[in-house]
């Protein structure tokens, strides 16, 4: 017997995951630039291929986001969204190691440094993203499922929003004086 998820959980981790891929695209697609230069910050990319890899990564994001949503897309973008974030986290470790923490991660509506977090935050949601790339089992939604995913997916993105405000948070230095 292959391992089967409700479908209700496994839409309301579709739609979540959806919905970070979809805030993801907009951030780059609304400041194109300043992406290419958190990219290029990086320095895993050859400098001429910044721009066409910028691109690349965007409509790659925006693509997951789609295919997320999409009833009949299978597993392949849950399992695509669980290697990309490994290999964001990749890239950040790397970062890390190199002892390159001022670079700002380009994973958002506002710059953000490089840190352990991040490496965290990612490596966290692999295994959501590999839990949605499982079937649903045979049980039928019914109508209060809607609420239940709709619900759902707004606390995770809720969750992850949170998350993501305390890690820009701790990486901004404390003013002198200032409570803790």
């Amino acid at each position: 017997m292959s391992p089967a998820l409700d479908p209700a959980l496994r839409l309301t981790l579709r739609l979540a995951l959806a919905l970070l891929w979809l805030a993801a695209a907009r951030h780059k697609l609304r400041d194109p630039q300043r992406f290419r230069d958190a990219l290029a910050g990086f320095e895993l990319v050859p400098a001429a291929a910044v721009r066409t890899f910028a691109a690349l990564v965007t409509a790659l994001e925006l693509g997951l986001g789609l295919g997320l949503l999409l009833p009949d897309a299978g597993a392949a973008p849950a399992l695509a969204t669980g290697a990309l974030l490994a290999l964001y986290a990749l890239a950040i470790v790397v970062n890390l190691a190199r002892g390159r923490r001022a670079l700002d991660c380009g994973c958002g509506a506002r710059p953000q440094p490089l840190g352990e977090g991040l490496v965290v935050r990612n490596v966290v949601l692999v295994p959501f993203a590999l839990l949605a790339a499982l079937p649903a089992n045979g049980r039928a939604l019914v109508w209060v499922d809607a609420a239940t995913i709709a619900g759902g997916a707004a606390a995770l993105a809720a969750l992850y929003a949170a998350a993501d405000a305390a890690l820009a948070n701790a990486s901004r230095p404390r003013a002198r004086g200032a409570l803790a």
